[in-house]
């Protein structure tokens, strides 16, 4: 089989979907490469580096797409809502795609997807199981943009991060204070402590509390408890309006004392809450920063501009989107192994086996023959499911 890797096309992304390195595992599992020229250039992997591990640079992205029996890309339509229709033309019926899709999304776009007639694998609903782990892109993804945030925060601060002895005294560390404990804030702890900041941290989920202390962060435990926290991939639970007005109470005290915030509370397929009032951003010292890890879907902060960085009140708040693709060339290669795991999971002996008694497949699998197959997405939508079930192959 042979699997294709376009350029990305969404504005600003640097990324590229496979790298170098994992051609010849790709190859050992019976897997050609095609790769549009130039694809990977920007996150640091010129040509010929593919050339030289077997791949074959085609010219333009319209023969990627026709050769290809499989299509990999990091944003594919459905998470790239700018320029991603431009590739629906490109597609062939049957044809495989693998990558983000934003399935809990637009059901629109999901459904353009799926008239296509692809055989589509969204990477977003990956099971969180141990056979799973190595093809984990959501959790590769959200480690970078943990330790991006952190970078930005540190270098928008007009303050030292670490404690230093100087000549001039003694200097008081930097605190930074993390929201919400997953995948992305768990290396934002880590990476500010690396840099000698003093961490807390706070996440409704009382499981994580060890996380956070085994990485040298505080814990903020408040007198509030969440229902049903998490779900069963470990994701969490959206509460109703009144806890999170009472978390914003109880929460202002620690925002109005740290230097950094870093909000990074996402619910899948949900509007993020606000966890950070207009109110308690004046209550911040000035010069303090709050990098928002959820501004792509809005933001925790209510001042969060997506995309953009604001200043009010003297506190600088951070919106960018798509801080993975800030540090392309291991965000491409971790992408990339993810990926390759996967892509060796789905194709044995030559052909796309689509078992749908294997949990990894079954739960990936978006849409095939023109339709969205994908229990969770149906369930999520509320659609009916195929009048003709999916038959394993």
């Amino acid at each position: 089989m042979i699997v294709g890797v376009p350029k990305e096309i969404f504005p600003g992304e640097r990324r590229v979907a496979l790298a170098p390195l994992v051609l010849p595992t790709l190859a050992k599992a019976g897997l050609e490469v095609v790769i549009e020229a130039g694809a990977g250039a920007k996150a640091g992997y010129p040509d010929p580096e593919y050339a030289a591990k077997g791949a074959k640079i085609l010219p333009n992205r319209a023969e990627v797409f026709q050769q290809a029996d499989i299509i990999t890309q990091v944003l594919c339509h459905g998470s790239n809502d700018q320029t991603g229709k431009a590739d629906l033309p490109l597609f062939r019926r049957d044809q495989a795609l693998v990558g983000f899709l934003r399935p809990l999304g637009s059901i629109e776009t999901i459904q353009e997807i799926a008239s296509t007639g692809v055989t589509a694998f969204a990477v977003e609903l990956m099971p969180r199981i141990t056979r799973a782990q190595s093809m984990d892109a959501l959790s590769s993804m959200a480690t970078i943009c943990g330790y991006k945030a952190v970078l930005l925060g540190a270098d928008t601060l007009g303050r030292f991060f670490p404690m230093l002895t100087t000549a001039a005294g003694t200097i008081s560390p930097a605190r930074v204070f993390v929201i919400g404990a997953g995948v992305a804030g768990l290396q934002a702890i880590a990476t500010a402590r690396r840099l000698g900041a003093v961490a807390s941290a706070y996440d409704l989920r009382p499981a994580v509390k060890e996380q956070v202390q085994s990485l040298g962060g505080r814990f903020v435990e408040l007198p509030i408890e969440a229902t049903d926290a998490q779900d069963a991939r470990g994701y969490a639970r959206a509460q109703d309006e009144n806890f999170y007005r009472r978390q914003r109470e109880l929460l202002g005290n620690v925002v109005a004392e740290s230097n950094v915030v870093i909000p990074a509370a996402v619910v899948p397929g949900k509007k993020p809450p606000i966890l950070v009032t207009r109110e308690m951003v004046e209550r911040m010292a000035p010069g303090s920063v709050i990098v928002d890890l959820a501004a792509e879907r809005g933001g925790n902060c209510e001042v969060t501009k997506p995309g953009e960085v604001v200043v009010y009140h003297d506190v600088t708040i951070i919106g960018y989107i798509n801080l993975a693709s800030f540090v392309p060339y291991h965000a491409s290669q971790m992408y990339a192994r993810n990926l390759t795991a996967f892509l060796t999971h789905l194709v044995k002996n030559g052909k796309l086996q689509l078992n749908l008694d294997d949990e990894i497949t079954r739960d990936t699998l978006l849409t095939r023959g023109g339709q969205i197959v994908n229990a969770m997405v149906q369930d999520f939508f509320s659609l009916a499911a195929p009048a003709a079930s999916v038959q394993s192959s």
